[in-house]
């Protein structure tokens, strides 16, 4: 196939947030967009009308990543409707109550690892089958969503969280490597805080706009901004980055 070859890529996540920013501006720049979501139907939907005002294809297929028959019938779904894959965007990810790591139960551990490591693991053995020239596909990219959590370890916050996105990171550097003679670039992008939903998730829904003046820039990033990054990666123009994670978190 040529480099002609229709770009489509799968948002997981793609409702709210740092995914709902990157499946708007994928479509802006010419990508067909499945949007995933879980819980928030109503978001989901509103993120493909986007997708489509921008002239794109889009599909919202709803489906826990760390469900492993849920994740092969989305990805069955995405090629029925909008044809073989050439990009995944892992973004779906979950943090908890703030709390120290030694009152944490093992229910909520499983949870964080099933959804944050599992779940990125499964979506990228979904989207190599399609992407891979190994596979016959067009090759293209993952890049998967980490966290400058992964740096800082979250102490008191979420040790758990900070440990699996740790995990995302060395998938990103062994995936890319194994993948780089096959036409898959595999990246990562770490973000700070950013302005979105999820800081309800660890009981803090106030965190983005009080942590703000304490960092670097004085503020914490836009799901735009980090957007802008995640979609850049799977352009031509970082055609020959691999196995990189890059910061984008103000300087934190």
């Amino acid at each position: 196939m040529t480099h002609q070859h229709q770009r489509v890529v799968l948002v997981t996540g793609g409702g709210r947030g740092i995914g709902a920013a990157t499946a708007r501006l994928a479509a802006a720049r010419g990508w067909d967009v499945a949007v995933n979501y879980t819980r928030d139907q109503a978001s989901a939907q509103a993120v493909a009308d986007s997708v489509r005002d921008a002239g794109r294809r889009a599909v919202v297929v709803r489906a826990d990543v760390a469900d492993p028959a849920a994740v092969q019938a989305m990805f069955l779904r995405v090629d029925s409707e909008l044809g073989r894959l050439t990009d995944l965007v892992n973004n779906a990810g979950i943090v908890d109550a703030a709390m120290r790591f030694d009152e944490m139960s093992l229910t909520r551990l499983r949870r964080m690892l099933d959804v944050n490591v599992l779940g990125t693991m499964l979506c990228a053995q979904q989207a190599i089958r399609r992407i891979s020239t190994r596979h016959g596909g067009p090759g293209g990219s993952i890049v998967n969503i980490s966290s400058a959590a992964a740096r800082l370890g979250s102490p008191g916050v979420y040790v758990d969280y900070a440990a699996a996105k740790g995990a995302v990171d060395v998938l990103t550097l062994g995936l890319g490597k194994e993948l780089a003679a096959e036409g898959v670039r595999v990246n990562a992008v770490r973000p700070g805080i950013v302005d979105t939903e999820i800081h309800a998730d660890s009981g803090d829904p106030d965190r983005a706009r009080t942590v703000g003046p304490s960092l670097p820039m004085g503020r914490v990033g836009r799901p735009e901004e980090i957007a802008a990054a995640v979609v850049w990666l799977m352009s031509p123009e970082a055609s020959y980055l691999t196995a990189s994670v890059v910061d984008v978190a103000g300087g934190r």
